[in-house]
């Protein structure tokens, strides 16, 4: 009899230890995108870092990608950025310059079709920060300037129709980009957007979002996921295909 229950309880644990491998494998298998954060010396380069864990969650949650619910933080003169099709540039300092391969890679990595998405944490649109980044992008397209994104942008409705911009602080009410051809490569927030998604360990937001509250946050996410869908569709166009689909995840 003690054999007979040996061998049951040997069987069920090798089950259970197959059953947490197979899952560990199918975890890692299921992530086919992860967020990015550039990392740079001098300044602050990760003042949120529960932002955009929450909006890798929420992503996963509300679409069909499976977002990695890690975020890498990657090297701008690394070869790693190519395996990231949006890069994240976060502060609220003013940094020294970028070597020069770092700038170059950064101009590849946009002209070959990546994203950049640049957040303002200190929510000055012209602050210390601000001025870093924009002496960087003339570096890396010196014919190219930052301007208002046009409000019937398509990253406005890539998945949900937004008209608001969301962020801890509603610096502006605007995005700005840089394009390259016809396509938003580079966009910048001034509302420090992870500062309103970040959360702590325990689901509490970090930062107040004043007034608006939920909506703030809820307008922030939606922005967020339309930035991830319009890195991840390169050949999206704005065109009426979407729109039933679009006017359904906007209720």
């Amino acid at each position: 009899m003690f054999n007979v229950l040996k061998i049951i309880v040997v069987s069920m644990v090798a089950v259970v230890a197959l059953g947490a491998d197979a899952s560990a494998r199918a975890a890692e298998s299921v992530s086919d995108f992860k967020l990015a954060l550039i990392k740079y010396q001098g300044g602050n380069w990760n003042p949120r870092p529960h932002g955009l864990t929450a909006l890798a969650w929420e992503a996963r949650k509300r679409t069909s990608i499976e977002v990695d619910l890690l975020v890498a933080g990657v090297e701008p003169g690394d070869d790693l950025i190519f395996d990231y099709p949006l890069l994240f540039w976060e502060g609220d300092a003013s940094f020294p310059p970028l070597s020069t391969e770092a700038v170059a890679k950064l101009r590849q990595h946009l002209l070959m079709g990546g994203t950049l998405v640049v957040d303002l944490s200190d929510a000055s649109a012209r602050g210390p920060f601000y001025r870093s980044v924009e002496r960087e992008l003339r570096r890396i397209f010196p014919d190219k300037t930052l301007g208002r994104v046009p409000v019937e942008h398509v990253v406005y409705k890539s998945f949900y129709l937004v008209d608001r911009h969301g962020g801890r602080v509603p610096s502006e009410p605007f995005l700005e980009g840089l394009f390259v051809e016809d396509r938003l490569a580079v966009i910048l927030s001034a509302n420090d957007l992870a500062g309103a998604m970040s959360k702590d360990e325990f689901g509490q937001w970090d930062y107040d979002v004043g007034a608006g509250g939920e909506v703030t946050r809820e307008m922030t996410f939606r922005l967020g996921v339309n930035l991830i869908m319009y890195a991840l569709c390169l050949d999206y166009k704005d065109d009426q295909v979407h729109l039933p689909y679009i006017l359904k995840r906007r209720r």
